[in-house]
C-alpha cells in the first residue's frame, strides 16, 4: 500500500513522520491513592480534615467523607487526571476532583514533553476503553483495570505544538458538550417544576377550573382485571433473538420507553403455549421492579408487529374517555408517586410492589380535557429536553470522530 507523502508506516498503524511512537507507561507515571483506617471518617468538613476522594462519590456531596489531614498522603488537584480503578464501569477517567484519594482511583502525570490536556484525550480513546474491557481482571471480587496492559498501549506522539492544538480543538467541543449539559438539566428543572405546578393543581391552565377527582388506579380501569394486569411469566429458555418482542423492565424509563442495543424476543411456540397477552401502542406499561418500582411509560410504535412484556410489569389500559394515558405517566414520574409506591412496596434484596397494592394506590386526577391539555404542555416540554439530547449525543460522536482523525494524525491541524 503506498503511503501518504509526510507518513510512514509503524507498529500504531500510518502516522506523520515527525511523530514518535511510544507507549502510555513511557510517558506517564502513575500513583496509586492510600485507604485510611476506616474510623479515622468524618462525614462533616471540620478543621484540619480534608476530603477523601472516593470513585462512588467523587460527584456527590451528599455521601462525602473526610479524613485528617496528616493521612492524606495521596493527594489530587482538579487539574490531575484519575483513573478509576475498579467498575463497574470499568476505566473512568476523571478530572476536577480535589482532595485526597483512595485506593479505587490512580493519579495519572504526563511526562513533560506531553500535553496534559491531549493526554487527557488519549485516555478516553474508545479503541483504549474497549483494549482495557477486554483485558480487565478480577480483583477482590470487583472488575479492576488491568494497568500492564494501559501502560504498554501504544502511543503516536505529536510534537509539543501539536498536542496542544488538538487538545484545544477537542477542548472547544467538550466546552460546546458541557453547555448543552447545562441547557439539559435547565430544561429537566423547568420540567419537574411544570410537573409540580400542573399535576398538582396549583396552576389551573387558561380556561379550566372545577373540583379534581381522587381514584384508585383499579377504579380508573372500571375494576376490571383485563384493563389492570401483568405480562407474562418468560422465562429464560423462552427467550430468543428474533421472534415475538418482549419488553423487559430495563425498557421502562421514568416517563419514557427506553430502546436497548439487545433487543429480546420470545418463541412463537412459547407465546401460544404461554398464552401471552399481546401489548398494544398506546399501553401505559408500569414497572413493579424497582429501581425505582412505579415507573411508568406509554409503549410508542416500536415497530414491531407483536409485542409481549413479563410479570413484573403491569399492563394498564383506562379507558381513553377516563384518563389520558400521558398524563398518569408524568403523574408515575413524580416524587410524590414513587414514595407512595415505595411506602407500599416490600423484598429484602429486590423491592418490588405487588399489582394489588399498585392498584389502591390513589391519585388525583382533572376532567379528561384538562389531562390532555396538561399532557400535550408537559409533551411539549418533552420533545424540546429530547432534541437538547439528541443535539448533545450526535456532538459526542462528532468529538469521537475528531478524536479519530486528530490523536492518529489522519487530519493534521499544523
Amino acid at each position: 500500500m503506498d503511503l501518504k507523502p509526510g507518513y510512514k508506516q509503524t507498529e500504531v498503524g500510518v502516522i506523520p513522520e515527525e511523530w514518535e511512537v511510544t507507549t502510555i507507561g513511557d510517558v506517564c507515571t502513575f500513583s496509586g491513592g492510600s485507604q485510611p483506617p476506616r474510623f479515622t471518617f468524618k462525614f462533616v468538613q471540620t478543621q484540619g480534615y480534608i476530603r477523601l476522594i472516593q470513585i462512588r462519590d467523587y460527584k456527590s456531596d451528599d455521601f462525602a467523607s473526610y479524613i485528617p489531614e496528616p493521612l492524606a498522603r495521596k493527594r489530587c488537584t482538579t487539574e490531575d487526571i484519575m483513573i478509576g480503578r475498579y467498575g463497574p464501569p470499568i476505566f473512568q477517567i476523571l478530572r476536577g476532583i480535589e482532595g485526597a484519594y483512595n485506593v479505587a482511583l490512580i493519579k495519572a502525570t504526563p511526562a513533560q514533553k506531553v500535553d496534559r490536556d491531549f493526554f487527557y484525550n488519549v485516555l478516553k480513546q474508545e479503541p483504549l476503553f474497549q483494549v482495557i474491557e477486554a483485558l480487565s481482571r478480577r480483583t477482590s471480587g470487583q472488575t479492576g483495570v488491568e494497568m500492564p496492559a494501559l501502560k504498554s498501549y501504544g502511543l503516536p506522539l505529536p510534537p509539543l505544538l501539536e498536542q496542544r492544538a488538538i487538545a484545544t480543538a477537542l477542548s472547544d467541543v467538550d466546552a460546546l458538550l458541557a453547555a448543552l449539559d447545562r441547557l439539559i438539566a435547565k430544561q429537566r428543572d423547568l420540567k419537574q417544576a411544570a410537573m409540580q405546578q400542573l399535576l398538582t393543581g396549583q396552576t389551573r391552565l387558561p380556561g379550566f377550573k372545577g373540583e379534581w377527582e381522587t381514584k384508585t388506579l383499579f377504579e380508573l380501569a372500571e375494576r376490571k382485571k383485563e384493563l389492570f394486569d401483568d405480562g407474562d411469566w418468560i422465562e429464560s429458555e423462552h427467550i430468543t433473538t428474533e421472534g415475538i418482542r418482549l419488553i423487559q423492565t430495563g425498557n421502562i424509563g421514568v416517563g419514557r420507553f427506553t430502546e436497548k442495543d439487545a433487543k429480546k424476543y420470545i418463541y412463537e411456540k412459547s407465546f401460544i403455549s404461554l398464552r401471552c397477552k399481546q401489548l398494544r401502542q398506546g399501553d401505559l406499561l408500569v414497572c413493579r421492579l424497582a429501581d425505582p418500582a412505579g415507573r411508568a411509560c406509554v409503549l410508542p410504535d416500536i415497530g414491531e408487529e407483536r409485542v409481549v412484556t413479563s410479570v413484573d410489569v403491569t399492563i394498564f389500559r383506562p379507558p381513553p374517555e377516563v384518563a389520558n394515558r400521558v398524563f398518569l405517566a408524568n403523574v408515575f414520574s413524580t416524587p410524590e408517586w414513587f414514595r407512595a409506591v415505595s411506602d407500599r412496596s416490600g423484598g429484602t434484596t429486590h423491592k418490588r410492589i405487588s399489582r394489588g397494592a399498585l392498584s389502591r394506590i390513589s391519585i388525583t386526577l382533572p376532567p379528561l380535557p384538562e389531562q390532555t391539555a396538561i399532557a400535550a404542555v408537559l409533551t411539549d416540554m418533552d420533545a424540546k429536553l429530547s432534541a437538547l439530547e439528541q443535539r448533545r449525543d450526535k456532538t459526542r460522536a462528532l468529538k469521537q470522530g475528531m478524536m479519530q482523525e486528530l490523536l492518529t494524525g489522519r487530519t493534521r491541524l499544523l
